[in-house]
């Protein structure tokens, strides 16, 4: 019996860690906005090692600091209770994780869809390396939809960007979310000279297979051994170029993420923009991210943190994780202070997207 397992025979009888309380508040923070959304990462390990993440040689979390799955599902059941309605399950790469699929059939259980109450979705972002022994697995646990990372279509560039030959895998891994019924979504990060002359043919590609599209900024954390400004595509010139081919009419859609989003008419499909540098994508943030090791960063860009597990693993883990949430929720800050304007310098922050959780 896995441990998760194990934690929900020990729920049914009550011993176990409670998170809980009968007065807990729902999480805002100083800014009045409603925290909702829980980005969890599960693991900094991840299977390739993309050029715009993390260094070929990176060095990973020791295993004893990495949170184990019932103390991810503990925390996760803390966050419900302070309304959290929405959890992306993140990593590193959240399918090397062993017995991942026990946790997210524990997540499961407390989905509405599901008889369960307060979470209203459970998802993940993979890079489908994987996805192909899971798909059906997720789907049972109550997954719906998922997030695929995928920036290239060409074997030769993919093996390059990632410095791994996987494409074909990633490739199966789609195709078997689409046949246990997940809804897929491509993320591409849109890459200076790398990929650019791309991203029309793989936004054709995807809506042909009746997968929505977000392209993304690069984003300047961690030392990835290149230069960010070099790899730096401003998604408003990205827009503009797209808008010479097709038409792009704004959607009111919203998957509670930072994405804005425009509907092509010639495709029939979605488009979503994340603009960390071109665009305010901060004004409206409802999420909160915890790392493999239990520190959760109010904010992507910024070095504030509270650290879960010392609250967690305390002797008073439902009072010391209370108090650590509501520290949280008072040093979010309003806004991100990304750069992306000096050739040569230091990373905005010295830790990577890997091991934020993306």
């Amino acid at each position: 019996m896995t441990e998760i397992k194990a934690a929900w025979e020990r729920e049914r009888e009550r011993d176990r860690i409670d998170l809980s309380a009968p007065d807990a508040a729902p999480l805002v923070d100083a800014f009045q906005r409603r925290i909702t959304y829980l980005r969890l990462s599960v693991a900094d390990r991840c299977d390739l090692r993309c050029t715009y993440c993390m260094p070929e040689r990176m060095t990973f979390l020791p295993r004893a600091e990495v949170l184990s799955l019932e103390e991810l599902y503990d925390l996760s059941r803390g966050f419900i209770e302070r309304g959290v309605s929405k959890i992306r399950i993140t990593g590193g790469e959240p399918l090397v994780r062993k017995d991942i699929v026990d946790l997210f059939t524990a997540l499961g259980r407390h989905l509405v869809s599901k008889g369960g109450g307060g979470l209203k979705e459970l998802t993940l972002t993979t890079n489908a390396t994987q996805l192909d022994r899971y798909a059906d697995d997720l789907a049972k646990a109550g997954v719906e939809r998922l997030n695929i990372s995928l920036d290239t279509l060409d074997r030769a560039r993919f093996a390059v960007l990632t410095r791994r030959d996987a494409l074909p895998q990633v490739l199966d891994g789609i195709a078997a979310a689409k046949e246990a019924g997940l809804k897929v979504k491509l993320n591409a990060v849109a890459l200076k000279g790398v990929n650019e002359d791309e991203i029309e043919n793989l936004i054709a590609w995807a809506h042909g297979e009746a997968c929505d599209v977000t392209l993304i900024e690069v984003m300047p954390l961690g030392d990835v051994e290149e230069e960010r400004l070099d790899q730096y595509l401003p998604l408003d010139q990205v827009k503009a170029r797209l808008e010479k081919r097709w038409t792009l009419t704004a959607s009111d859609a919203n998957t509670g993420g930072p994405a804005r989003y425009w509907d092509i008419s010639e495709t029939g499909g979605r488009l979503g923009l994340i603009t960390p540098h071109t665009g305010n994508i901060c004004e409206g943030c409802n999420r909160l991210r915890v790392t493999a090791t239990g520190q959760l960063y109010p904010c992507l860009g910024g070095s504030e943190r509270v650290d879960l597990r010392a609250a967690l693993r305390s002797d008073k883990p439902q009072v010391e994780v209370a108090d650590a949430l509501d520290r949280a929720l008072m040093i979010k800050p309003e806004k991100h202070h990304f750069r992306m304007d000096e050739r040569g310098a230091d990373p905005h922050l010295p830790r990577h997207m890997a091991m934020t959780g993306g």
